[in-house]
C-alpha cells in the first residue's frame, strides 16, 4: 500500500497528502530502501527516455548520421521546446533526411507556460517540434531512417522501432518482453508498466554501466554522459531535472516521467531510485525526490540549500502572500 509521502499546508493545517511508494536499489538489484509497495507496477512513461535513445545508439543512427552528444541529449529529454531545443530536433530531422511533418507526436506548445506565453506573444502557433517528445520521436525515426523501417509507422508497437526498443527496455530493466505492460503514451508512442523495482535496476545501471554486459555498457555510457554533459536538453532553464543533474555536477542521472514516475541513478555508488506518486502530482515530486537523497546521504547539505526552491515549495495567493507549504513528510525503510 503506497504510503503518505507529501503533505500541503493551508495556514495551520493540512489541507491535502499524496501517497506515493519508493524504491532504491544496490549494484546486485537488491532493495536497500524502500517505503510503500516496491513491487507496484507502473507505466515507467517519459523516465523511459534514456533507454529509448539507447536503441538509437545500438542501431548505429547516431554515428551514421552524424548526431551530436547534444542531439542525443533531446533525444532523452522532456524537453520545454525553447529555441536551442527546437534546433536541436530539427538538426536531428535535417540529418536523417525528414521534416518536422514525420513527427506524430501531435502539435502542441510547450510543456512550461512562461515559453508557451512568449510563443503565443508572438503569434506562433502550435507545432509537432514544440513536443515535448519531439527529440524522442526524431530518435525513433533516425531507426527508422537507417535500418529502412517504414517511417509512417514508427510510433506502431509491431514496427521493428518499437520492438528494438522493447528489447532494450526489457534487457535493462531484467523484464521478460511478455510481462511488460504495452500502453499508449501522451504522445501517441508505446510506454512500458513493469514493478517500481525494475525501473531502480534500470537507472543504478543506467549511471554504472559496469553493471552491463560489455556491448551494453558502451552504449549506455553515451546516453549518460549526454545527458548529464547536457542537462538543460533534458528539460530546459529552471527545470528540476536539469537543475539537479547541474547542481550535482553529473553525480546523478535523473528523469522525470508523466504522472507522477521519478527515476534517479547514482554513479560511481550503484543505487538506483524510483518513485511513483499515487495520484499523477508532478508538482510534488520533486520534494520527494529530494528528501529521499537526503535520508540516503547522496545530496550535500549545499546541494539542498542550492534546490531549496524545489524542497519546500511555497504556496501563495493572489497576492503573492505565503500561506501554506508543499514538503516532504517520510521516513524510509532500510
Amino acid at each position: 500500500m503506497s504510503e503518505i509521502l507529501i503533505k500541503e499546508t493551508r495556514d495551520p493545517m493540512v489541507e491535502n497528502i499524496h501517497r506515493g511508494d519508493i524504491v532504491v536499489v544496490n549494484g546486485e538489484g537488491e532493495k536497500i530502501a524502500y517505503l510503500g509497495d516496491f513491487n507496484k507496477f507502473a507505466y515507467m512513461r517519459s523516465a523511459a527516455k534514456p533507454f529509448q535513445a539507447c536503441a538509437v545508439v545500438e542501431s548505429g543512427a547516431v554515428d551514421y548520421f552524424g548526431l551530436t552528444e547534444k542531439e542525443l541529449a533531446v533525444i532523452c529529454g522532456s524537453h520545454y521546446a525553447e529555441e536551442f531545443h527546437v534546433l536541436a530536433v530539427l538538426s536531428i530531422l535535417y540529418k536523417i533526411g525528414l521534416d518536422e511533418r514525420y513527427l506524430q507526436c501531435g502539435a502542441s506548445y510547450s510543456i512550461s507556460s512562461k515559453v508557451t506565453m512568449e510563443y503565443v506573444k508572438k503569434g506562433v502557433e502550435k507545432k509537432n517540434v514544440f513536443h515535448s517528445c519531439s527529440g524522442k520521436q526524431a530518435g525513433m525515426l533516425a531507426i527508422a531512417a537507417k535500418e529502412g523501417y517504414d517511417a509512417s509507422t514508427y510510433l506502431d508497437i509491431n514496427n521493428p522501432v518499437q520492438q528494438k526498443i522493447l528489447d532494450v527496455i526489457a534487457y535493462f530493466t531484467e523484464m521478460d518482453r511478455e510481462k511488460i505492460i504495452i500502453g499508449i503514451d501522451g504522445c501517441g508512442a508505446p510506454v512500458h508498466a513493469m514493478p517500481l523495482i525494475n525501473m531502480a535496476k534500470a537507472y543504478m545501471k543506467l549511471a554504472n554501466p559496469s553493471h552491463v554486459d560489455e556491448k551494453h555498457a558502451a552504449l549506455i555510457r553515451k546516453i549518460a554522459m549526454a545527458m548529464t554533459g547536457y542537462p538543460e536538453m533534458i528539460a530546459g532553464t529552471g527545470a528540476f531535472d536539469t537543475e539537479l543533474m547541474k547542481v550535482t555536477n553529473g553525480r546523478l542521472v535523473a528523469k522525470v516521467g508523466s504522472d507522477g514516475v521519478y527515476c534517479v541513478g547514482v554513479t560511481k555508488k550503484d543505487i538506483g531510485i524510483a518513485i511513483k506518486i499515487e495520484d499523477g502530482n508532478i508538482k510534488v515530486l520533486p520534494p520527494v525526490v529530494l528528501e529521499t537523497l537526503k535520508q540516503l546521504e547522496l545530496i550535500s547539505n549545499e546541494e539542498l540549500e542550492e534546490l531549496k526552491r524545489f524542497y519546500i515549495i511555497n504556496i501563495k495567493n493572489s497576492q503573492g502572500e505565503k500561506i501554506g507549504e508543499i514538503k516532504p513528510d517520510f521516513e524510509l525503510i532500510n
